[in-house]
């Protein structure tokens, strides 16, 4: 089993369908309040890739790539539509998009996160995989040039001197989504193809 730093192709991924998925017990008591709790620390993004299919040279070319990746075997990268960037999806990633930590005069690396939501409940997601040279990196309100490096296959930033305590480390970058092929089973049906029938093509985020 291994990663494979490759990009599922991107004009199909960008007309699949999925997104982010949680896993919530909820238990009713007899006077029908609720007990809520949530199984999974993190989310899990989930896609079908068969709505990206427009064409028959498409599904050749996820064949090709199913193939490579030995069906569920070997992870791949995956460019989200709806999530790929340090921003917004319509804005240019800033240095000072995300805090990704705070200088204690010691730590020397850093993880690239990203933080939704602000006021109640907000949730921190760790980014494993940035794409090559979109990395961007603040500390204490202004950009750092030099200085550090990035690993673009975990997504720690290492800096070559520890930022100094107090200092807030900040970031912007793009982002792929680690994930893997969902089934060992590609059945596509040309005939139902060419009649409008979307293939079954699932792509599921993995931890890494």
């Amino acid at each position: 089993m291994a990663f494979h730093e490759v990009r599922f192709p991107t004009d199909i991924a960008f007309g699949s369908r999925g997104g982010p998925k949680r896993k919530t017990i909820i238990a009713v008591s007899g006077s029908g309040h609720e007990h809520r709790n949530s199984q999974w620390a993190d989310s899990k993004r989930e896609y079908n890739a068969g709505y990206g299919i427009k064409s028959i040279d498409d599904i050749y070319t996820v064949v090709e790539f199913f193939e490579e990746r030995r069906g569920m075997l070997h992870g791949f990268r995956w460019k989200d539509k709806f999530d790929w960037k340090s921003c917004a999806p319509k804005q240019t990633p800033a240095y000072s998009d995300q805090v990704i930590g705070v200088g204690d005069g010691i730590k020397t690396e850093f993880q690239l996160v990203k933080t939704y939501g602000s006021s109640y409940a907000p949730y921190t997601r760790d980014i494993r995989k940035p794409v090559l040279n979109t990395v961007l990196i603040g500390v204490n309100g202004s950009q750092m040039m030099s200085g550090w490096s990035v690993d673009y296959t975990t997504g720690i930033v290492t800096f070559d001197s520890p930022p100094a305590n107090g200092h807030e480390i900040t970031a912007g970058f793009e982002f792929d989504v680690p994930v893997r092929f969902d089934t060992d089973y590609l059945q596509i049906d040309l005939s139902g193809f060419e009649a409008g029938n979307v293939p079954d093509i699932p792509i599921v985020e993995i931890r890494v």
